[in-house]
């Protein structure tokens, strides 16, 4: 008789900051009693940590699996959602065909509108820790589980760098250029002197071959962003991530068509249903699916669909402790489409601790961790460090 799934348990992982994500607060970006600030270009909150939800599921063999979402804030939401309402339809399935399991789980709320936000994020860490035991089961990694490997390795860009002057970010993105990195991409919100300045200054410092890209955080309307991009064009960019707020799909549809520069779209996407609403009107170059938000189901169809559109898939890389980031590695090899993933080096490098398992990023690209599952296991310090939801 195969395994079935016999629990399903849900922790937060928080660990402190030197400095928040995406550098330090400007002047009236104090934090509240919480830990959260709101940055003032793009009025999103951001915490002064770092903190994602767990989830650990077994089998009734023993076999673990863990799946990983975003814990950023209101982290309670998620657990709610898995305690009361998903883990008890999770419990005694199959988790050898987790797809088939995402779906059921996915239409339980269908009819409530329940297509994105915290419910889907809630499902991400599911399916991911039932795509984790299902490698291990087979005694495969996810990659072979969807087909194998197309890339061994993955090329990594630099993405953000948290430093207080324009100065200090382009020496930071020197010192990487040293150790092998020639792609980077700049937050247009943290860019004190403005987008145009910013690229210029980091054009001048790390030469004409570099890839350079700016994060617009979904900020602008769409001739505000078509006058931004066209400015950055002059000093070589890559692509415009988020040039519109993810709401305004005639924006995106009319920036898209507007500009030469490649727009990169879909972190914030949950479903592949998000992006054939925009891919039938919009000229989309990348697409970046994000791993905590969409589970490895949801990653997997996104690229099968940018396969059949011609569009690169750049996957947006995941913040916490390290599993959902080893979930997209799996599956990008396993992608046609993908040409590069984002490496968040401020989270990655002070967080590496809290994995087992040889996934790495160096030189200039991923290296997709071996093993069977993840291929990556929470070390002692991390367990240590759950607080159950």
């Amino acid at each position: 008789m195969s395994e079935t799934v016999n629990s399903v348990e849900v922790f937060t992982l928080t660990l402190p900051r030197d400095v928040p994500y995406l550098g330090a607060a400007r002047p009236g970006e104090e934090p509240n009693a919480k830990g959260y600030l709101v940055r003032k270009g793009n009025r999103t909150v951001y915490p002064t940590f770092d903190r994602s939800i767990l989830v650990r599921i077994e089998t009734t063999g023993g076999t673990i699996g863990w799946g990983e979402t975003y814990g950023l804030v209101a982290p309670g939401a998620v657990g709610e959602l898995i305690n009361d309402l998903l883990a008890d339809f999770t419990i005694g399935r199959d988790p050898s065909d987790p797809a088939a399991i995402y779906d059921d789980l996915y239409d339980l709320m269908r009819v409530r509108g329940y297509t994105g936000g915290f419910y889907v994020d809630a499902l991400a860490a599911i399916d991911i820790a039932l795509w984790d035991i299902a490698g291990k089961l087979a005694q495969e990694s996810v990659a072979s589980l969807l087909g194998g490997r197309k890339h061994e390795t993955i090329p990594a860009y630099i993405s953000g760098l948290p430093e207080d002057t324009t100065e200090k970010r382009v020496a930071l993105a020197q010192s990487w250029q040293a150790r092998g990195f020639n792609a980077f991409k700049f937050a247009a919100p943290v860019a004190d002197d403005g987008p145009v300045a910013e690229i210029a200054a980091l054009r001048a410092g790390l030469g004409p071959d570099a890839q350079i890209a700016a994060d617009m955080h979904w900020n602008q309307t769409a001739d505000e962003a078509i006058e931004l991009i066209e400015g950055m064009a002059a000093h070589g960019l890559w692509f415009a991530e988020a040039p519109v707020r993810t709401e305004d799909i005639a924006g995106l549809e009319k920036v898209s068509k507007a500009t030469k520069t490649p727009t990169a779209v879909g972190e914030e996407w949950r479903t592949h249903f998000d992006m054939q609403h925009r891919v039938e009107r919009c000229d989309i170059a990348i697409v970046q699916p994000e791993m905590g938000h969409k589970g490895i189901t949801n990653f997997v169809r996104i690229g099968e669909l940018a396969h059949a559109h011609g569009i690169a898939v750049i996957p947006h890389a995941t913040i916490g402790s390290g599993i959902f980031l080893a979930a997209s590695i799996q599956a990008s090899s396993a992608l046609e489409a993908t040409t590069f993933h984002e490496f968040q080096h401020s989270i990655f490098e002070p967080n590496r601790r809290l994995l087992k398992g040889d996934m790495d990023c160096q030189n200039g690209a991923y290296v997709p961790p071996t093993g069977h599952g993840l291929g990556v296991e929470l070390s002692e310090e991390a367990i240590a460090l759950l607080k159950p939801l």
